[in-house]
């Protein structure tokens, strides 16, 4: 379909947004970036981590370089938030299943108009592909991840975003591929060798690992439960999709996902300068600030998450913090830093589950190699506002619920077109 066609191709939400069908124009306002580096934590909201004691180089680097004091993750649970900020859409998805790995008879939630929910429980998600319609997000969801009153708040408690028609089954990394730029996925405690099929893992031991081969065997038996999830699916949204499952688009498969460590991991390639345009980077379950519940005292889940500070594993939060800290560190002392203009985004997924009054506000932290920093901006942003900027600057067209009208690129912390 050409681009004209595409964009006469929209709908009239109920909220009054307009929203366009697939991609739209390349958003403006935003300067040409050369790399970008996304950095998803995990749940904990705005007010959890500005001003905590436990995350000081969060806070320095929050008030150093620009803030959104006003961003919004759309719903719950995680894998949804992903794939919003990788698609612009949440494709059918309201849960954190893991993928039906290379089914290629299966009905896409996209086709099927069927919500893929945790309540009621739903299959492994179908392979994302072709165009159709996503879930509708509701303002407050009191059948999903809570039953009844009070429910649980989507982005302010008070916007709700209506299914729109004509999605995109594909990402920015799609979009990428397309036009022969580069990109990829860094996920901390791959295993080694293939990640194909691969749901969840520690770094060595997978749900496809065959613990009756290790010998001798222990007592009680080793088994897949005694895994601590670091690596798991639900943060890694492009597995969910057709094209990097099968390979479809040259420069676009499972091979552009990869580790920390290696030779061809993150640190290597920040270490030699030859990063790709988009970077898509996920601390493992315990340096997110995610926990587990089975991998000791310092990685265990907040005791109390109320939506204040008050109930979080201090740990935790610091282990995070320290991370965040690494990993910015690490690009910023890469070759390719100073070599043209650069942004390094950290941002949380979801405010976990937040319980009414709480709302699923979060922080997003925007620090580049041009430009001004300290800027704090109170607009209104959210997931869908970071992908269309991200896309306009790396000259891609808007997509999916990105291009909706209501949608601002974030000029004031990522520097005005120059």
């Amino acid at each position: 379909m050409k681009r004209k066609a595409k964009l006469l191709s929209c709908l009239t939400a109920a909220t009054v947004n307009m929203v366009f069908a697939a991609e739209g124009p390349i958003p403006g306002g935003v300067p040409r970036l050369d790399h970008v580096f996304v950095i998803m934590m995990e749940n904990h909201g705005y007010s959890q981590i500005l001003t905590n004691p436990n995350a000081p180089y969060i806070n320095e680097l929050a008030n150093a370089a620009n803030m959104a004091t006003n961003y919004f993750a759309i719903a719950h649970p995680s894998s949804t938030n992903y794939l919003e900020v990788a698609g612009g859409s949440n494709f059918g998805v309201h849960t954190d299943n893991y993928p039906d790995w290379h089914n290629g008879s299966c009905i896409t939630n996209l086709a099927s108009k069927i919500v893929a929910t945790d309540n009621p429980a739903s299959p492994p998600i179908c392979p994302i592909v072709g165009t159709g319609t996503d879930a509708a997000t509701p303002a407050i969801d009191m059948t999903n991840e809570t039953t009844g009153p009070p429910g649980v708040n989507n982005i302010d408690g008070i916007q709700s975003i209506p299914a729109a028609s004509n999605i995109s089954g594909k990402t920015i990394a799609d979009q990428l591929a397309e036009r022969g730029r580069t990109w990829k996925s860094y996920q901390e405690s791959l295993p080694m060798g293939s990640i194909d099929m691969v749901n969840y893992s520690d770094g060595f031991f997978t749900n496809l690992t065959d613990f009756t081969t290790i010998k001798p065997a222990l007592t009680p038996a080793l088994s897949s439960s005694d895994i601590v999830l670091l690596y798991a699916a639900k943060h890694n949204p492009f597995v969910y999709f057709r094209s990097v499952q099968e390979g479809d688009q040259p420069g676009s498969s499972l091979a552009n996902i990869v580790g920390f460590d290696g030779p061809n991991g993150l640190y290597a390639d920040l270490r030699s300068g030859s990063v790709p345009a988009y970077s898509f980077v996920v601390p493992n379950q315990c340096n997110d600030q995610h926990g587990r519940g089975n991998a000791g005292p310092f990685c265990a889940f907040d005791p109390n998450d109320n939506g204040t500070q008050a109930g979080l594993n201090p740990a935790l939060i610091q282990q995070g913090d320290v991370t965040v800290r690494r990993l910015v560190t690490a690009i910023k002392e890469s070759p390719m830093w100073f070599q043209g203009q650069n942004a390094i985004v950290v941002v949380w997924d979801e405010d976990d589950y937040s319980v009414a009054p709480t709302t699923n506000q979060v922080l997003l932290i925007v620090d580049t190699s041009y430009g001004v920093h300290g800027i704090q901006s109170a607009q209104p942003y959210n997931h869908f506002s970071l992908l269309k900027t991200i896309e306009g600057g790396l000259g891609l067209p808007c997509l999916n619920h990105a291009c909706d009208s209501n949608i601002s690129v974030m000029s004031d912390i990522f520097g005005a077109n120059q």
